[in-house]
C-alpha cells in the first residue's frame, strides 16, 4: 500500500523524471562512479568549498541558484560522514500521522498537519525523500506554489545526484544510495512498483520491478536496478560495530 501511495503523490516529480535518465550520449552528463575517498576529504576540509557545514548552510537557503550538480553529490554522499550519520535512523516524526497519509483527499487542516510533521521530519533527517514528496504534495494543496517549487527543485536534484552514480543496470554500473529507503524511492518516483529485493553478494542490492500493465510502455526492457550498498554499511559498521 505504501508503494503505490507514493507512486501516486510521485506524479508530482513525474514531470522532472525524464531529467533524472542519464545522457549517454553527452560525456559531460554521463553517469560516473563517485570517489568516495576524495569526497570524503572534501566534505571534511574546512578550506574546501564542499566543507559539509557550509555546504548544508547553502543547501538550506532559499535559492535554487546557489548549488550545483556536483555540489548535490558532495552533500547527498558527504552525508555518510558526517558523525550523526546513521542510514536506519527514523525520525521520531515520520509515523505520527501515518494514517493521514493514505487519505484520498485532504482537508486544510490535514495539510497543515502533513507540511508541520514533513518539516519536523526533514529537520531530523534532510534527506528523507518520502517526507520531501509528502511536503510538496501538501505545500501545492495549500496554494504555496514558490516554496514546493523549492523544495521540489532540491527533491530533483538530490534524486539526480543519486542517478548521476551509475546506470543501475548491472553492479558495475550500480547506484550508490545513503539510505536504503531511497531504493523504493527511486522506483517509487518513476511511478514503478518493486515487486522484490534481492541482496547480491558482495555488496549489491538489487530492487526487482513488478511490470507495468502496459506491456508497451516504454521501459526500456529494464526489470530491475542495482544498488551499491557497500559505503553505507562500512560507515554504519564503522559507527557501530557493535551491530556486527
Amino acid at each position: 500500500m505504501r508503494k503505490l501511495l507514493l507512486a501516486a503523490i510521485g506524479l508530482l516529480t513525474a514531470f522532472a523524471l525524464p531529467a533524472l535518465a542519464p545522457d549517454h550520449d553527452n560525456k559531460k552528463n554521463a553517469p560516473e562512479p563517485p570517489d568516495l575517498q576524495k569526497i570524503r576529504e572534501e566534505v571534511n576540509n574546512p578550506g574546501s568549498r564542499y566543507y559539509y557545514p557550509e555546504l548544508m548552510k547553502r543547501y538550506e537557503v532559499y535559492d535554487t541558484t546557489r548549488l550545483t550538480l556536483d555540489d548535490y553529490r558532495h552533500l547527498y554522499l558527504g552525508a555518510m560522514y558526517q558523525e550523526d550519520y546513521n542510514p536506519y535512523r527514523k525520525s521520531e516524526y515520520r509515523d505520527r500521522i501515518q494514517e493521514l497519509y493514505y487519505r484520498p483527499d485532504h482537508s486544510r487542516t490535514e495539510l497543515d498537519s502533513i507540511i508541520a510533521y514533513a518539516e519536523l521530519s526533514l529537520a531530523d533527517d534532510p534527506f528523507d525523500l518520502e517526507q520531501m514528496n509528502y511536503l510538496i504534495y501538501a505545500l501545492k494543496g495549500r496554494g504555496k506554489i514558490n516554496k514546493a517549487a523549492i523544495w521540489q527543485f532540491r527533491l530533483n536534484h538530490l534524486l539526480q545526484a543519486i542517478v548521476s552514480t551509475g546506470t543501475g543496470l548491472d553492479p558495475e554500473n550500480a547506484w550508490y544510495v545513503i539510505n536504503p529507503r531511497h531504493e523504493y524511492n527511486i522506483v517509487n518516483f518513476q511511478n514503478r512498483v518493486v515487486e522484490g529485493q534481492e541482496f547480491k553478494e558482495p555488496h549489491f542490492e538489487y530492487i526487482r520491478l513488478v511490470p507495468p500493465d502496459d506491456q508497451s510502455a516504454k521501459t526500456g526492457g529494464v526489470e530491475g536496478y542495482y544498488f551499491n550498498i557497500r559505503p553505507l554499511l562500512e560507515e554504519y559498521y564503522r559507527k557501530y560495530p557493535e551491530q556486527l
